[in-house]
């Protein structure tokens, strides 16, 4: 296939960002298919129709079952709330169609088994389906899991992780669907906490076996979107914090927020191992430490990586080192994947599987969480 034609679902600020990809990868990478933004698709008729056009989409559409009777569609594109992923994905993979889904892949456990069930069955007729978990395309981690694949760590002991944002600051934030339940499926647990659990089993490769864990939220009413003069109530977490145990032996701690004052996208992880230590933040996402332990004590230290140089992660489709690069490009890069996967008939990575390891994880800091916080089995009985 020389052409794959490309819809996309949903508009807001994931489908900025997506539509963004889509238009910059076939001009920055060789790749083996050229997409095409063949249509967009939106709720509202009027401002769907306007997005499209400002974002390079070719067509608009009010309607994505339409979308999926066309022939020039190739990949489904879903930048939407989690209620609406199972249905979306689902449907688009029985209509014989490539899908990326936008993390975390669904709201419950139970959704995200069906989708991963009906991913595992259009696979096999050359189908593919990924879970947009972006930062894995950070060139500075994409590096940081070879140098723990080389060994440079030794035996993983610790992993600490943190996703701090205060965007919920102001407890006259209007009540969106980010704050509600039934669209979301959790709050930062789920925002921001799925990162974080994809991208530490992403680096160790290793799963989460167990997790003990809690959960709060601090503002329980917040003005209606619709009607700032009424409020209704929050049902997701605002925060969230657990530790948890890998498969390997490694512990781990992870902490989720959006009311962590000055922070804006504070991803941060940093990996102990017997051998050396791995260090990363967002914040200043071209960058990555790192600590030998093997060498001497008179010389040893933290070394500053600027992840820039041609032989990184990516890097060499892009601009001479020390260019940096931003929060958008590591879309780029994951249709880069996305795209080489499709066209030579190989799982991308993450598969709806891996989203579905993600989801259970979730699942069980809830379960938790609800349980005065004792320790639970992922993937274990209730």
């Amino acid at each position: 296939m020389n052409v794959l034609g490309v819809a996309l679902v949903g508009h807001a600020f994931m489908g900025v960002v997506h539509s963004q990809a889509w238009r910059t990868v076939g001009r920055v990478f060789d790749l083996p298919a050229r997409p095409e933004m063949v249509v967009l698709c939106g709720r509202r008729k009027d401002a769907v129709h306007q997005d499209a056009a400002r974002h390079g989409w070719r067509e608009a559409s009010d309607d994505w079952k339409s979308v999926l009777l066309r022939d020039d569609v190739h990949v489904v594109d879903i930048c939407t709330p989690g209620d609406s992923h199972a249905e979306i994905a689902m449907s688009a993979l029985e209509a014989g169609k490539h899908v990326l889904c936008e993390k975390p892949l669904a709201n419950s456990v139970a959704e995200a088994e069906l989708m991963a069930e009906a991913a595992d069955r259009a696979r096999r007729g050359g189908i593919q389906a990924m879970v947009g978990f972006n930062y894995r395309r950070v060139p500075a981690l994409s590096l940081a899991r070879e140098l723990i694949e080389q060994g440079r760590l030794g035996t993983i002991r610790h992993v600490r992780a943190q996703y701090l944002q205060d965007w919920l600051l102001d407890p006259q934030a209007p009540l969106t669907w980010r704050l509600r339940a039934e669209r979301a499926g959790s709050g930062a647990l789920g925002d921001l906490g799925a990162h974080l659990v994809d991208l530490a089993q992403f680096l160790l490769d290793e799963d989460i076996v167990s997790v003990c864990g809690l959960v709060d939220t601090f503002v329980a009413e917040r003005p209606l979107v619709d009607d700032a003069q009424r409020t209704g109530p929050v049902t997701v977490d605002d925060a969230t914090m657990f530790t948890a145990r890998f498969g390997g032996g490694a512990l781990g701690t992870f902490e989720a927020t959006r009311y962590a004052a000055g922070r804006k996208n504070g991803l941060r992880i940093e990996i102990n191992g017997s051998a050396g230590s791995l260090a990363f933040d967002f914040e200043s996402m071209n960058e990555l430490s790192f600590y030998d332990a093997t060498e001497g004590a008179e010389t040893a230290g933290f070394r500053r990586i600027l992840a820039t140089e041609a032989d990184h992660p990516y890097l060499g489709a892009w601009y001479p080192p020390g260019h940096v690069l931003g929060y958008e490009h590591t879309f780029t890069h994951q249709l880069r994947d996305f795209v080489t996967a499709i066209a030579e008939r190989t799982t991308p990575s993450p598969d709806f599987a891996a989203g579905l390891r993600v989801q259970r994880v979730l699942d069980a800091v809830q379960r938790s969480a609800a349980h005065h916080s004792r320790w639970i089995p992922v993937g274990g009985g209730r």
